[in-house]
């Protein structure tokens, strides 16, 4: 049997799928993740403890549970801990230094210009310094990030100075939140200031194997995000109208951050003349969007990347020719989730498989660009992105979610 290590978060969506698609195909799974070291395994995985804190104090902890036949990491921050150990053990995967390049937009931006790339212009600014200073320096429209953050949460656009000072004082307030200070990285003390690109997005899912780009599926966003916030709601595979700039664009950018093993979620902009990439993640797409794709026989992403992570041959594997999409159900307003209506309507909506409410009763729900969630996930397959984008459409507006006000404490 072959055995697998998987470097991911303990209560995030996707670690249980890949260790369910794991147990499915007889892979041996060795879960590496941040449960309490003091618990007798709380969650009875059977995981190795780490902190994605001290990722070169895990490395030792991880290589003694070896040998293992591959590796993958869900996110960003387990990527580089995944990196680390690959290298100490001499397995396929990115090295440290690209993963590291991949995961900081501002270093990923300055390889980028480096290797001759459209880049927007850009700078970094530390938290501690004058917002009114640093908004003299930007050209505007602008948009502000914070560099070690994902899934647009912190993202704020700024049209002048005055926007670009509220959005700072925000994105400071974010990261000053002690569970984003429990994180312990120097780049949660920085933000990213970028020229504003026009146009439409798009997300490219992929895998590396030496270095050569296999591509999983193209998705269009459908939803303008031109701010102030970038709220993602629909994927679509595959786009309506393909742009052939967009992978050859994704190919340079991978190779400005030198990143050659494994799967890769890449964030574009398409302006109608060329494609200007945002981002390169080494790692797969998140939450539950994996379930949007099925490649031959049905086989569900979770299980291709395993394989191509024990070193079997991906390259002849296909998507399904429908047409997918997903609904990243978005928070309408802050409060407490007391529950759903309309869920049965909306699973009848022609087109539409599943609907998944990931939001708890009782769970405080945050909307973006503070928030770090979705109230659930909306998947739709058909015969055309048309189709799929009506599907999902109609059966949101069938979906009524009961918020409740937060009460304030007293003291």
């Amino acid at each position: 049997m072959k055995r697998i290590l998987i470097v991911a978060a303990t209560t995030g969506y996707q670690t249980r799928m890949f260790a369910d698609a794991a147990a499915r195909v007889g892979i041996e799974a060795v879960l590496a993740t941040d449960r309490c070291h003091v618990l007798d395994d709380p969650w009875r995985d059977h995981a190795i403890p780490v902190r994605f804190d001290e990722p070169h104090k895990a490395v030792d902890a991880i290589v003694q549970a070896g040998p293992f036949d591959g590796i993958l990491a869900i996110a960003d921050r387990q990527a580089f801990l995944a990196a680390l150990v690959a290298e100490k053990l001499g397995l396929p995967y990115n090295s440290p230094a690209s993963v590291e390049a991949a995961r900081n937009k501002f270093l990923a931006h300055q390889r980028f210009q480096a290797a001759g790339l459209p880049v927007a212009s850009f700078f970094s600014v530390q938290l501690d310094r004058a917002a009114g200073a640093a908004a003299e320096l930007a050209v505007y429209p602008c948009v502000l990030k914070p560099l070690g953050l994902s899934a647009s949460r912190g993202v704020i656009r700024a049209d002048d100075q005055t926007e670009f000072v509220k959005a700072f004082r925000r994105i400071q307030a974010l990261l000053s939140r002690p569970e984003i200070r429990a994180m312990r990285e120097d780049q949660n003390q920085y933000v990213q200031v970028e020229t504003f690109i026009p146009g439409r997005e798009y997300a490219i899912e992929g895998v590396l194997t030496a270095g050569k780009l296999k591509t999983l599926a193209v998705f269009e966003k459908p939803d303008p995000l031109d701010g102030p916030f970038f709220e993602e709601t629909i994927y679509l595979t595959p786009p309506r109208t393909p742009q052939p700039a967009l992978i050859p664009a994704i190919e340079d950018a991978i190779r400005a951050l030198g990143l050659t093993h494994g799967p890769i979620h890449a964030e574009l902009r398409y302006d109608g003349r060329q494609a200007w990439v945002l981002e390169v993640a080494a790692r797969p797409i998140g939450g539950l969007c994996a379930k949007t794709l099925r490649f031959d026989g049905g086989m569900p992403l979770e299980e291709l990347l395993l394989r191509h992570a024990v070193g079997e041959n991906v390259e002849r594997l296909k998507r399904d020719q429908k047409a997918s999409g997903v609904m990243m159900i978005p928070i309408e307003r802050a409060g407490v989730y007391e529950r759903v209506d309309g869920l049965e309507d909306a699973l009848k909506t022609p087109g539409v498989e599943e609907i998944a409410i990931t939001a708890k009763i009782g769970q405080t729900l945050e909307p973006l660009p503070e928030g770090s969630s979705y109230v659930g996930f909306i998947f739709s397959r058909g015969v055309t992105p048309e189709g799929v984008e009506g599907s999902l459409r109609r059966a949101h507006a069938k979906l009524r979610f009961q918020i409740a006000a937060k009460l304030p404490l007293m003291r």
